[in-house]
Parts: structure tokens; sequence; C-alpha cells
């Protein structure tokens, strides 16, 4: 008896045609395999179907991850590896249904034709809060994209006109008070410190026009400290790494955002690099703008990791092992209270 007729069941998917089918199945089958590897079924790709076999629930996860695929294909987008392992994910904790919106719409088209798309709930809560505020606070860990989607939506709202310029800002925490020290004019000395934000907007526009657009100051890159007593309208502004932004240079890049302006604030407070001592102006700043009409926190998690598959393992370990670490101190801490209380 073969492999296929001892399965329990199986459940057809339908697909519209060949050319879909290719982009489902994935470079070498790749999707296929990936599905099969994880599920354990067998999934056979047929004239206008692909037919799943194997046990419950798993054939059940197989075929809403296909039928999302199929979804996604036929509205003109495309999947990864790493897209339709994170499919599956959801399909395991029965959240598919929450998937439909993810790579729909495309927040912005690079110059070499690439839809930028949420690919992650988490992302996609990130892109509709945007829409819907004028600040934003991304706080999350690395590998969630909160940096390369703030970015491209700001290069989407220059190209349809909602703004007229783009600043994207960061802490030259490193760099400090020694920034005389260094040779060169100012760009060359914060130039490393700024670089990450070069390479987003290289990733999403031909090299020649981000270097038009910052010759033009249509686009300026600048350390956060250069944003005192400036106001910026018609812009739409990015400070990156805020977790390294003291509590006055938040107040006072909060305070820039003029007539016309959407701003978007990304951090990781788990990497904190400022000494010790001083307070991270976005750790802060949750509680002092907690419930403000018009400002928008966003959390993203290790679920949203769009990086290689080993950075979200990476993520969650480094968690577990800060969880461990200070397990003890927690402890003796209840147990002081206890002592308090008596």
């Amino acid at each position: 008896m073969s492999a296929i007729e001892q399965s329990d069941m199986s459940i057809t998917v339908p697909v519209a045609n060949a050319t879909h089918l290719r982009h489902i199945l994935g470079v070498r089958d790749e999707h296929l395999r990936l599905l099969q590897r994880e599920l354990g079924t067998r999934i056979i790709a047929k004239e206008g179907s692909l037919v799943v076999f194997g046990p419950e629930p798993q054939v059940r996860w197989a075929a809403e991850v296909l039928q999302q695929m199929v979804s996604v294909v036929e509205r003109g987008g495309t999947l990864s590896p790493a897209d339709v392992r994170y499919l599956l994910n959801l399909a395991r904790k029965g959240e598919i249904q929450e998937a439909e919106d993810l790579f729909a719409e495309a927040v912005f088209v690079t110059d070499r034709g690439k839809r930028i798309v949420p690919k992650t709930l988490g992302q996609l809560r990130y892109v509709e809060a945007v829409k819907k505020h004028d600040l934003v606070f991304a706080i999350g860990v690395a590998g969630t994209g909160k940096t390369f989607l703030a970015v491209a939506m700001a290069l989407a709202a220059l190209k349809q006109r909602q703004v007229s310029r783009i600043i994207l800002a960061r802490p030259a925490v490193e760099a400090g008070e020694k920034l005389g020290f260094l040779p060169g004019d100012i760009y060359e000395k914060v130039d490393p410190y700024m670089r990450p934000l070069y390479d987003a907007l290289y990733d999403l526009l031909d090299y020649d026009k981000v270097q038009r657009l910052i010759e033009r100051r249509v686009i300026e890159v600048i350390p956060l400290a250069y944003m005192r007593g400036r106001t910026f309208n018609d812009a739409f502004i990015v400070l990156d790494e805020a977790q390294n932004a003291t509590s006055l240079q938040m107040k006072m890049v909060l305070t820039r955002l003029g007539f016309n302006a959407k701003m978007v604030v990304t951090g990781d407070i788990t990497q904190i690099d400022l000494p010790k001592g001083v307070k991270s102006g976005l750790v802060e700043v949750q509680e002092i703008l907690k419930g403000v009409e018009g400002v928008a926190f966003v959390y993203l998690t290790e679920n949203d990791v769009v990086r290689h598959p080993l950075v979200q393992k990476i993520v969650a370990a480094y968690d577990a092992w800060e969880k461990r670490r200070h397990a003890p101190e927690l402890e003796r801490g209840e147990k002081h209270g206890d002592r308090t209380q008596q």
C-alpha cells in the first residue's frame, strides 16, 4: 500500500494557472518542500490544483497556507521561504485568517520593481498606525523591519506629494562630544552612524536618484543633535535607534514636528548604549505620552523578525537568557517585599 493510500485525509487547493503554480511552488519547489518537511505531509501538484495528503490537523494547516499563498500570487505578490514559514506559524496558532491583508497593498515599489509589503501582523499594524497617526513609536527587537518600513513609507509619502522632504536622523552615541577630534567635515565624522539609513535608501531607490535628492536637500540624513532649533513643516521625519536618545533629546526631537508633518520614532529598548545612569528617552516616553490622542505605540516582537530564520531564534534565545539572568534579582526583591509587609 502506498504512502498516499495510508494517508488519513486529503484536501485539494485550486490554482488558477501554471504561472501562479510556479510562484507557489517556489524555486526548485522550495516552498513545497518546506511545507512537507515541517508538517510531514505530502503535496502533489496537478493541473489546476495542489493536493495535500496526510494526517489532521497537518493537512488542514498546509491547505490553509496554500490557499493564502494562492491569494497572494493572484494579487501580484511574491513569497519567500521566510514568508511561507510565517504563514505556517499563523496556521498552527489558528490565526491564518488574520493574514488576509498581508502581502497585499504595497507600501512602496522600488526602482527595480520590488513591492515592499508588510510581511507580519505586527508590521501590518505598524503600517496602519503610520497611516492614521502623525506620531508613531515603533518599538521592537532587531530584524523586525522598523527602520526599513519607516524609510519606505517616507519615500511613498514623498512620491505621492504628501510631503516635500524627508528627514532621517539617528543619535551618534559612540561619537559623543568627541566629534570635533575626528578628521573630515561633519558628514564624514558621523557617516558610520548614519550608514544604516543610507543602506535603506539605496535598497529602495536607485543610487543616483538618492544622491540627487540628498544634494537638493529633499532628503536629509543628519545626527539627532543637529535637529535642535529647527521646525520641520511638510516633512516626513524618521528618528532611528531612538533608545539611544536621552530624555532631553527625545523632548527636543518631538517638539520639532511642524504643520503637515509626520514622525516615526523607532528603537529597540533591549539594546541601549547610553552611559550608565542616563535614562533612555524612548523608555520614558512610553509613560509620558501614554493615551495622548494622535500618538500610537506599536510593539514588534521576535514573531515579526523578517531576516534570516536564525535571527528569530537568536532574539528568542537572548530574551530567555535575560529572563533567567534577572530571575534571582526578582526573587530577592519579592522576598524583601514580603519581609517589609510583615
